[in-house]
């Protein structure tokens, strides 16, 4: 039986009855994403049409999931809010703090020693609150959601961006902010702003050595990193009933990597099969007997330029594999073009690893199909000319492959399995010699390929493409390799051509696992005791964000002056980093040290203007902290891409920063910012960006009558006597009104539950 049957009857028993008053209320067909959100309505039975992205919309969602990174923070606000119990179902998974080093048994018990007290706090908090545990080893966040707890129709919140891959069940799941989770948890309705739709239109059939991956390859050099924002992707067609659940999860994964608010798949067999695999069965009989409900309307399907906001169209017959990159997730390259592409662009040809598996590749289908590839090595004399990896998405999936035979495969050609853990993917990776940052190239199957993520090394060109393909290059250890047309010469000296990959979509013999690593909560914990000493370097509980003061903000110091692309890595760092995720005073030493200065090119160098000295931008912050002087943040186009890492907006919070004044925004980055009682601006004109001067004092006026739609006026005040006056735009409501006003959104429910 499923995890939350009883949850899950209950959302069945009532979407019929809203989806038809949804219907009535926009007066047309509707598609998915439509008959799922306004099922979801915090008012209950649709009463108004809302428009896209203009409308910001409640809703309840039916669940909550926390990876172990940012679950420290959410709970640690979550016990503020004055609740006994989380009020809908939620998860904590433990998949973000094993480093990928030595081999899978070793590498778990390090981290379960060296991260002792965080995994004893979140299984306390969890048992305490009635929170689901899944211990380390269990899995990644995402592969274990899709195996237990995502269903076809479900609205889910999850702390990590890429909680979007249980769209592949047909679920709209959103990445969000721990304060986001806090709220849902303690019982209150979430905010949204209505999206927009994007129909992707999938014709033809995936075939030879294109996988599902290479779709969301494809759309992302379609759209780029930032043309999915406001967005929900909805993918339909005869060629989407040809991919398998879990390659549906794949597409959907990397759907963050442009941005979008989430993707999503309708009902159809394949996910039908995959709830019975995953021993679901229940949930398949119920989702199929609102079938209809749980995908467009047919109208929709048939003339999609008349629904979605934009329509792309993809031919699964003529698509090629991909490889993206390097340094960002949406410059994509055709395989047959990349010898070309690399030549000229002066690439390092050599592959130095290949890695697969990650939340986004890690099923049973990517890896039989990367195994039957290791199997031909193996049989052809093909020794990998590059170091190989494997990161398996679960337990469940790695005992399977394991029984199935894989890792032996695999072994056989000298590869190494890691943890059931993200690992490599977010830079939890002891990559030997990374330390002396030379300049070489690795492809892998993750997500993310931005500089440095995987190995800390800026010079480390990163590809992102299928298992498949990776597989193959690290076999030939050469990035212009194409096995569709190009030969290999074997350890006899004989020239050898791979085979397109084969697997199957499901274990033919079914999942199987001893432990799944699951722990179910305490019925009562009102008796079970969370510790947290005070003199943890891991662990500190907060204190509340301080009220706005009720006046103009006058007089702020430029921070920095970001310099083109600034994602959540930039602004707050993963890898070494993730032990302190818990402990903000800790982790805010990693402030925007990895963002460009503007006027000097440098990292992690900007100019103190109470001393006229450059130094680490921590430290600067700091020293205008202890000065009581507030501080403005500057960046460019797409500011905070990339995770739903809220550190990146408490950071500047704690340490005194009061506005952040951006060209854009990406979506999670900038409602963290606003639940953290900051200031989340954008240039009415993104020229005017080029006015700000590195000694600038600044005024922000217009806060006494902050108002929505009413831009503030920004005074610059340069270091020559001039002043520049621009306007700032802003995305605030009321309510976000009133977080600022709060001093964050936390003290606003505090207020509520008090």
């Amino acid at each position: 039986m499923a995890f939350d049957i009883e949850m899950i009857k209950a959302v069945y028993s009532r979407i019929p009855e809203r989806v038809e008053a949804a219907r009535k209320v926009l007066g047309k067909p509707l598609t998915l994403t439509e008959k799922i959100l306004y099922s979801h309505l915090a008012e209950g039975i649709p009463t108004r049409s809302y428009e896209r992205g203009k409308s910001y919309v409640e809703f309840y969602p039916d669940r909550v999931a926390m990876q172990d990174a940012t679950a420290q923070m959410a709970l640690l606000q979550f016990m503020q809010a004055g609740r006994p119990k989380v009020a809908v179902p939620s998860t904590v998974h433990c998949d973000h703090l094993i480093m990928a080093k030595s081999g899978s048994a070793e590498d778990l018990e390090f981290a379960k020693k060296e991260s002792k007290e965080v995994y004893d706090f979140l299984a306390s908090v969890s048992n305490k609150y009635g929170i689901g545990f899944w211990k380390p080893g269990a899995g990644i966040i995402h592969q274990v959601i899709l195996e237990n707890y995502a269903f076809p129709g479900g609205m889910m919140i999850g702390t990590d961006s890429h909680t979007v891959n249980a769209g592949g069940l047909g679920m709209v799941a959103v990445g969000v902010g721990g304060a986001d989770a806090c709220d849902v948890m303690a019982g209150l309705p979430w905010e949204l702003k209505m999206p927009k739709l994007i129909g992707v239109k999938l014709t033809g059939k995936l075939n030879g050595w294109t996988s599902p991956k290479d779709v969301i390859l494809k759309v992302a050099g379609m759209l780029t990193v930032k043309g999915g924002t406001g967005y929900i992707l909805e993918y339909f067609g005869d060629g989407a009933l040809t991919i398998s659940c879990t390659g549906k999860g794949t597409i959907c994964n990397m759907g963050a990597e442009i941005g979008a608010t989430t993707s999503t798949f309708g009902y159809d067999e394949s996910m039908e099969r995959y709830l019975k695999a995953t021993n679901r069965a229940d949930v398949a009989e119920l989702a199929s007997k609102i079938k209809q409900h749980l995908t467009g309307d047919p109208e929709v399907y048939m003339y999609p330029e008349k629904y979605f906001d934009q329509v792309l169209e993809i031919n699964l017959s003529e698509l090629e594999p991909h490889l993206n990159g390097p340094f960002s997730p949406d410059i994509a390259t055709p395989i047959s073009k990349m010898k070309e592409e690399a030549v000229k662009n002066g690439w390092p040809l050599k592959v130095e690893v290949g890695l697969i598996g990650s939340c986004t590749n890690s099923s049973y289908e990517d890896i039989s199909r990367a195994a039957s590839l290791a199997k031909q090595a193996a049989e052809k004399k093909l020794k990998p000319k590059a170091e190989f990896t494997i990161t398996p998405g679960s337990e469940q999936v790695r005992f399977t492959i394991d029984r199935d035979g894989f890792i032996e495969v695999f072994n056989k050609i000298g590869a190494k399995v890691f943890a059931n853990a993200c690992g490599p993917c977010i830079g939890m990776w002891s990559r030997v010699g990374a330390e002396k940052k030379e300049k070489n190239t690795i492809v892998h199957s993750f997500n993310r390929n931005f500089q440095a993520r995987q190995d800390g090394n800026p010079n480390t060109y990163a590809f992102v493409a299928s298992p498949e393909i990776t597989t193959a290059l690290a076999i030939a250890g050469d990035l212009t390799f194409n096995p569709i047309t190009d030969y290999l010469v074997n350890e006899d000296g004989e020239k050898v051509k791979l085979e397109p990959p084969t697997g199957e979509e499901l274990p033919p013999k079914g999942f199987a696992v001893d432990d799944p690593g699951y722990v179910a909560p305490a019925e009562d914990g009102s008796k079970v005791e969370v510790i947290v000493r005070p003199d943890s370097e891991r662990l500190q509980l907060l204190e509340p964000f301080p009220a706005w003061e009720g006046t103009d903000l006058m007089g702020l110091k430029l921070l920095i002056k970001v310099k083109g692309k600034c994602t959540t890595d930039h602004i707050s760092m993963a890898g070494p980093w993730l032990k302190y995720r818990g402990h903000l005073d800790n982790i805010s030493n990693n402030l925007l040290i990895g963002a460009v200065n503007y006027f000097n090119g440098k990292t992690n160098a900007v100019k103190n203007q109470l001393t006229g000295e450059y130094g680490p931008v921590p430290d600067v912050q700091r020293a205008y902290k202890a000065a009581k002087i507030g501080t403005i943040i500057v960046g460019d186009e797409n500011y905070g891409e990339g995770s739903s890492r809220e550190h990146a907006a408490m950071e500047p919070r704690y340490l005194g920063v009061r506005a952040v004044l951006v060209k854009s925004f990406a979506r999670i980055h900038e409602t963290n910012l606003k639940k953290q009682g900051m200031l989340a601006l954008t240039f009415a004109n993104p020229a005017d960006y080029d006015k700000i001067q590195e000694d600038d004092t600044i005024d922000i006026l217009g806060l006494v009558s902050f108002t929505p739609g009413v831009p503030l006026k920004i005074v610059l005040h340069h270091s020559d006597g001039s002043v520049d006056e621009i306007l700032a735009n802003h995305s605030y409501n009321e309510q976000q009104i009133e977080w600022f006003k709060a001093g964050s959104a936390l003290n606003l429910i505090k207020s509520q539950f008090a």
